[in-house]
């Protein structure tokens, strides 16, 4: 059995897996020294086996120094593999070259962990021109699937609802939420011309008469998108409108911001902890997180595995 580590900002999440995998904690100390740099100090025997270190990546910047320290004490210790649960994976934004000197910053970043780890696991990892993981993390991978979770709560709180996706590449996701709850489903006309200006429109108004329109987007960041989005479906007089979110950011005043433009309810998935979440991941991420490298029959390097709830519904 797998022992877990619970990176500050994560408890919440680390004990609903440890409850329904049975796994043993392991406390971690974690301070910095007057000069900013970071004391790590795991307490407990990892000896003779695996240990999965429990980090969502927002704010990467804070967290990877200490978190490659972290792994490498463990390793020194005895821990037959260590392995990294991201429900929030970051640095994927940036990855290609767009001007002369830029970081391409998601390759960089998956080199590192994937010098640090033997495996890791994450949630709807924001994908743009790579297909899968496997194509920038050289260590195994396993990509849990919000979308059973977001289509039981859809299912169980909104009366009548129509599946309402950002932009075109979000087609496949949404439809599979839309399919498992037989809700209709759309996607937005979206035009960014900055990280905070954000145009979009409708193709077919009439597919969401008598029903509330549920944007659902992978990152809620800025909100940009949903505020235009919500602003569109109020002028056609819709009279409620919800917004999801796989996995909150909402820096500044986004969350306002969104309720401004007309949205009755936001709620996220539980990746990053935060006041809008209400849809609990840690049964999927369960159901996949046991990830042996050694195992003689093991997962191509990358695979996306979807949980076994969601094989059964499809």
């Amino acid at each position: 059995m797998t022992a877990l580590i619970t990176w500050p900002g994560n408890e919440a999440f680390a004990r609903g897996l440890a409850t329904r995998l049975g796994s043993s904690m392991l406390p971690l100390v974690l301070r910095r020294f007057p000069d900013g740099e970071a004391y790590i100090r795991f307490e407990g025997d990892c000896r003779s086996q695996p240990v999965a270190i429990v980090a969502s990546l927002d704010r990467p910047d804070e967290k990877t120094p200490g978190l490659l320290f972290l792994a490498d004490a463990l390793r020194d210790e005895g821990a037959t593999s260590v392995g990294l649960i991201a429900p929030y994976l970051g640095y994927l934004r940036q990855d290609a070259r767009f001007q002369p000197g830029e970081a391409v910053s998601s390759k960089t970043y998956a080199r590192v962990l994937s010098g640090a780890f033997n495996w890791l696991v994450t949630v709807d990892p924001h994908l743009h021109r790579n297909r899968s993981l496997s194509e920038v993390y050289t260590i195994p991978a396993r990509v849990v699937h919000a979308a059973p979770a977001i289509a039981a709560w859809v299912a169980a709180n909104v009366k009548a609802p129509a599946l309402i996706g950002p932009d075109s590449e979000s087609a496949q996701w949404v439809s599979d939420i839309a399919a498992r709850i037989a809700a209709p489903w759309l996607v937005l006309d979206k035009t960014r011309r900055g990280d905070r200006d954000v145009e979009v429109s409708i193709p077919d108004p009439t597919k969401l008469k008598g029903h509330t329109p549920v944007l659902v987007d992978d990152i809620l960041s800025s909100g940009r998108t949903m505020i235009a989005a919500a602003k569109q479906f109020r002028a056609l007089g819709a009279a409620n409108v919800i917004g999801i979110g796989v996995h909150a950011i909402l820096g500044g005043d986004a969350l306002t911001a969104l309720h401004a433009a007309g949205i009755s309810k936001v709620v996220t998935c539980n990746t990053i902890t935060h006041p809008t979440n209400g849809i609990d991941l840690t049964d999927l991420v369960a159901e996949v997180h046991e990830f042996r490298p050694a195992r003689a029959q093991r997962p191509a390097r990358g695979t996306t595995i979807r949980p076994k709830s969601a094989r059964k519904e499809r």
